[in-house]
């Protein structure tokens, strides 16, 4: 899954989280970076509606994390746009990748710009505006080796 993908609506966001959701594993880690607005928790209720995850998947910004177990795989969903320090977005990520490998669950982190360099294997996705309207998105495979369309 490389390249940009153009979205024009919600309905496509939500399609295009659907579609990852089926390139994912258990214990996969996705980055997801993008200005406030972009998209990010829309993104992820569509990799959880393909995971046919039952629960109503709401930002975890105040929470920090919500934890999913509904569907066929776990979702654990972080936000870190709150925390100022790596040091404190490190000691919330390495416990919540240690329950979500103990819970073969996917995890999912918005605002990961604190914790990135420390992550190997992810898939790292990048939401920008698209110039008149819509998203690009910008997706990168843990091996870089697949395509999206």
């Amino acid at each position: 899954m490389g390249g940009i993908v153009f979205v024009e609506n919600l309905k496509e966001t939500l399609n295009l989280g659907k579609k990852l959701s089926h390139k994912l594993n258990p214990q996969s880690i996705v980055l997801l970076k993008g200005p406030i607005g972009a998209g990010k928790t829309s993104f992820v209720q569509g990799i959880a509606n393909g995971l046919s995850i039952s629960e109503d998947i709401t930002s975890p910004t105040f929470a920090l994390a919500h934890h999913y177990q509904s569907g066929k795989i776990p979702l654990f969903h972080l936000d870190l746009y709150r925390l100022e320090n790596s040091s404190s977005a490190k000691e919330i990520f390495f416990s919540e990748e240690e329950e979500a490998l103990q819970n073969e669950a996917i995890l999912v982190i918005e605002w990961p710009e604190l914790i990135e360099p420390f992550i190997k294997d992810c898939w790292k996705i990048e939401i920008s505006y698209a110039k008149n309207f819509g998203r690009n998105y910008l997706i990168k495979d843990p091996k870089n080796l697949l395509t999206f369309s």
